[in-house]
Order: structure tokens, then C-alpha cells, then sequence
């Protein structure tokens, strides 16, 4: 991507742990690297078809004098976040909060902080065959929908299938949601988890009945081999109720491990059960 950069944007506020820091104020400088495609702008030479380093400046000042925090780690994540949710066309962010007079009893230049922050591509399957499936499965994608850290969440259509692993139970109802989101993997498992809990999910039999189900299935191209959250799912290239909706949102993605295209991953899985 293409970078808009900002350096040492000046700044007089109140932040900081010391009560002397929060009465009397000080300088902060600031950093800011926007990523984004400019291409569009550089052909049209119009700035409604890129982000105004002005107005980037003006959010930076008006939300570093908003409120006293006590850490820089505190100013840097809250400015990455306005600016994200603020500039659409802005994919990813990079912030750095230095401050010149840190009262640390030594000479120095600056104490500072840097943090990068962006919009992450994601699919969740979704699955129910208990009580009413069809309203848990509006109720997770509407939570969702809700949460300001997702944007432009997507659904496929909802199919009808046989229970997967433990047999002896109803129909499921399964989709895939796709959006993108600012949180991070595990602080979006727990989400799911919780909107699970929502639900009255209780986990009594290994991938027995449930009421909602929404398991993180890819996280960008991010692979993982924490116990806690496997990425890409580990199950996701052998179900063809997660196969079906994920290439209807996304048909020619690419699995990051097995880097084959999800249609392709599809039709395998069409062919063998047809053969068995």
C-alpha cells in the first residue's frame, strides 16, 4: 500500500501518570503513517479521492486534548482507533507518541511509543440445531454487525446440513460471515465466545448439539499453532458445510497453508465423497 506520513505534529496537552503532568501539561509530538491506496488521487488530482493530511492533523489534536491518560500506550491505541474508524479509505495505521520531557531524572531526547494498527479480513462459520437455528443465526450476525471494531460484515446463505463428527443429532443450519475487524485473534475469539454464551451454547459433547456455533475459520493469512486458536481452521479444508458458504463469499481465496484456491479445496471434497 501507498503512505501518507505525518511527523512530529506538535501538540500541548495532559497526559501522563504523575498529578504535575495532568495539572500543568506538556508537549507530545506526534507520528502518524496512514496506509492506503493513493492511486486513485494521483490520477484525478482531486482530494476527495484520498485522506487530507490537514484533516488527520486537526482528529490528532482535537483526541490528544479529549481526555488525560496516564500512558502513552493508552494515547497511541485511542488515536490509531479514531483515525481508522474515521478514514475509510485508510487500511492501516502506524502511531508514534513521543514525549520530549518525560520526568524520568535523566537527559534525554524523547520517551516515545509506537503501535500499528489496521482493518483485518475475516471469516467466521457459523452453524445451530438447536431451538429456533434460524434465530440464532440472525442474532449472532446482528451482535456482530453491532460491534464498532466490525464493518461491512457479509453473510452466505444459509444450507441445511447432516451433523458433523457426533452423529446422533438434528440438522444443522450453517453460513459463513465475512468482515473485517480491528480486533485482534484472540480478543475476537473471545467475542464469539461470549456472543456463544449469549446463546446458552454449553459444551457437553465433542461436536455434539449446540445452539450457536462460530468458529474463527481464517484470520487474514495469519497461521497459528496455538492449542488455544489454530489458524487457519483445522477442520476448514475438510467440511463442505464450511466450503460451500466460504466459496460463495470468497471462491477463489487461498488457503494460507495449503495455498489452493477454496473452490479448488471444494470440488476435491465433492469428488472424494462421491467416490466413497
Amino acid at each position: 500500500m501507498d503512505e501518507i506520513t505525518i511527523k512530529n505534529l506538535e501538540v500541548f496537552c495532559n497526559h501522563g501518570v504523575y498529578k504535575e503532568e495532568n495539572v500543568l501539561g506538556q508537549k507530545f509530538l506526534v507520528d502518524a503513517v496512514l496506509f492506503l491506496s493513493t492511486r486513485k488521487a494521483g490520477r484525478s488530482d482531486a482530494l476527495g479521492d484520498s485522506v487530507s493530511y490537514g484533516d488527520v492533523c486537526r482528529l490528532i489534536t482535537a483526541e490528544m486534548k479529549k481526555q488525560n491518560d496516564q500512558l502513552l500506550e493508552r494515547v497511541a491505541e485511542r488515536l490509531a482507533a479514531k483515525i481508522l474508524h474515521t478514514f475509510s479509505m485508510v487500511k492501516r495505521v502506524k502511531i508514534t507518541v513521543k514525549k520530549p520531557w518525560a520526568p524520568v531524572m535523566m537527559h534525554l531526547d524523547h520517551a516515545s511509543v509506537t503501535i500499528e494498527r489496521g482493518w483485518h479480513q475475516v471469516f467466521v462459520g457459523v452453524g445451530s440445531n438447536m431451538g429456533d437455528r434460524q434465530a440464532y443465526l440472525a442474532m449472532a450476525e446482528k451482535r456482530l454487525a453491532q460491534e464498532p471494531d466490525v464493518r461491512d460484515l457479509r453473510a452466505a446463505s444459509v444450507i441445511e446440513t447432516e451433523p458433523y463428527g457426533y452423529l446422533d443429532q438434528d440438522k444443522f443450519l450453517n453460513t459463513v460471515f465475512a468482515f473485517e475487524t480491528l480486533y485482534e485473534p484472540e480478543e475476537l475469539l473471545h467475542l464469539l465466545q461470549e456472543i456463544e454464551k449469549e446463546a446458552h451454547r454449553e459444551r457437553k459433547i465433542h461436536w455434539g448439539p449446540r445452539t450457536l456455533d462460530l468458529d474463527l475459520l481464517l484470520f487474514d493469512d495469519l497461521v497459528t499453532d496455538d492449542p488455544r486458536l489454530v489458524l487457519p481452521h483445522p477442520e476448514l479444508h475438510k467440511r463442505l458445510f464450511v466450503l460451500e458458504p466460504l466459496c460463495e463469499l470468497n471462491p477463489y481465496g487461498v488457503h494460507p497453508l495449503y495455498r489452493k484456491r477454496f473452490l479448488e479445496l471444494k470440488e476435491a471434497l465433492i469428488q472424494i465423497s462421491q467416490i466413497i
